[in-house]
């Protein structure tokens, strides 16, 4: 909200701490007169550059990483698309009357996402304040004489400064290792996602999307099997956990649900030995599933769920229907075999069926049938578009075309 009056521009331009605007590809679109004071540097030295061209790392310092830790910080905020605060940084800065020469700076930095209509990140705010002089002080930290002459303040800042470079590097370590867990997971969730009978259906679109700054990955899948007689069945489900335990697991329970369908051609029935497998599968508890058989020649979709979300049936005229008359508890919850229950409903050829993972619909402190509502509302306004068209409207209209704080999952089917 802007207030009538005020010259935005000129606030800005007159804010004492230092601001360095950048655009999603990292380039400066705006400064104002403290960061331009802070770094000895002009509005023309600047604008247009890649942050990272007009602030290279110092070439004689052999441990310099403010480059790396800046882009990494940055790729942070615009994959979380919320904001991130860096510990205490070593970025040393040209001097521009000395070409090639550097002056040592450090900086507390912060960087700040904002955000357009579409919920993406289209500039990040990078904000810093000069700790140089604060820093240079106590250069002299480790000698005696200078810790005798300290205050007490001045002591607990030194150790308050030293703590936060330990923790820095330490973060830093645990970021790229969760960084590699999180490549090498969802690497092999989507080798485990290969579907061959989704070759053969142009009316079938699916969607993986890992969730975004979080562990929270690699535990929801999708599936589409052919059976005889044109019927095929969908499904997806949703393992608890995250990363590589999570993929592991997915992939067995995937692997076993495919073959039982296969074989049984009932989703009740597939549910029941997937229950049972699964009873013997470490992390697999509370696993939810919620399958579907189409046959076209009887325009019958025949469903059963266990604790899964329940499907959606979208009319041509727009209107909804949930699938939600066939839900039993998520695997492996009862200590005793129950038959899990199905049900099934007509439709009209034109009608669209949609399967997901809750990632598409539940929010934080929100009950998660007002998640239903709003996909559901989605459904109704681009309903009428083809399949892929159709999940990736879906996507936006939900703010999640970049992904969510959870892992999603999704299947539509025009039937």
């Amino acid at each position: 909200m802007t207030v009538p009056g005020i010259d935005y521009a000129a606030l800005f331009a007159a804010t004492p701490s230092p601001y360095l605007v950048l655009d999603p590809d990292l380039v400066i679109v705006e400064v104002n007169q403290a960061y331009l004071e802070a770094t000895q540097r002009t509005r023309d030295n600047l604008i247009g550059q890649l942050v990272f061209d007009a602030f290279p790392d110092n070439p004689a310092d052999p441990d310099a990483d403010g480059v790396r830790n800046l882009g990494a910080s940055l790729h942070r905020v615009l994959t979380s698309r919320t904001p991130d605060t860096m510990a205490l940084q070593r970025y040393d800065i040209p001097v521009m009357s000395r070409p090639g020469s550097f002056e040592e700076r450090w900086w507390s930095p912060i960087n700040t996402p904002i955000l357009g209509p579409d919920g993406n990140v289209h500039w990040i705010i990078h904000r810093v304040e000069d700790v140089t002089a604060f820093v240079q002080s106590r250069a002299g930290g480790n000698d005696t004489h200078f810790l005798s002459a300290l205050t007490e303040r001045e002591t607990l800042e030194a150790e308050l400064y030293a703590r936060a470079r330990e923790l820095q590097l330490l973060n830093e370590e645990l970021r790229l290792a969760h960084t590699r867990e999180r490549q090498v997971a969802v690497a092999l969730q989507e080798a485990m996602l290969q579907a061959p009978d989704l070759a053969r259906h142009d009316n079938v679109a699916v969607r993986y999307l890992p969730a975004t700054g979080s562990l929270n990955v690699c535990g929801d899948w999708y599936d589409l099997v052919d059976l005889h007689d044109g019927r095929f069945a969908v499904a997806v489900g949703d393992v608890v956990g995250h990363g590589l335990e999570a993929a592991a697991v997915m992939g067995m329970l995937r692997s076993a649900l495919s073959a039982a369908i296969r074989a049984l051609e009932r989703p009740a029935q597939a549910l029941e030995v997937l229950g049972l497998y699964s009873r013997s599968v470490e992390g697999a508890l509370n696993t939810t599933v919620a399958k579907a058989l189409v046959d076209p020649t009887s325009r019958l979709i025949i469903y059963s769920s266990a604790g899964h979300p329940p499907p959606i049936l979208l009319s041509s005229d727009g209107t909804s229907t949930l699938l939600d008359q066939a839900t039993d508890p998520p695997l492996a919850v009862r200590p005793q075999h129950v038959p899990r229950p199905q049900a099934s409903a007509t439709y009209c050829s034109g009608d669209t069926l949609v399967l997901y993972t809750d990632g598409l619909i539940e929010r934080r402190y929100e009950d998660i049938y007002a998640g239903i509502d709003r996909l559901t509302e989605a459904l109704g306004q681009c309903g009428d578009l083809a399949p892929e068209l159709l999940a990736d409207s879906l996507l936006a209209r939900l703010g999640l075309a970049g992904g969510g704080r959870d892992d999603i999952a999704l299947v539509v089917v025009r039937l």
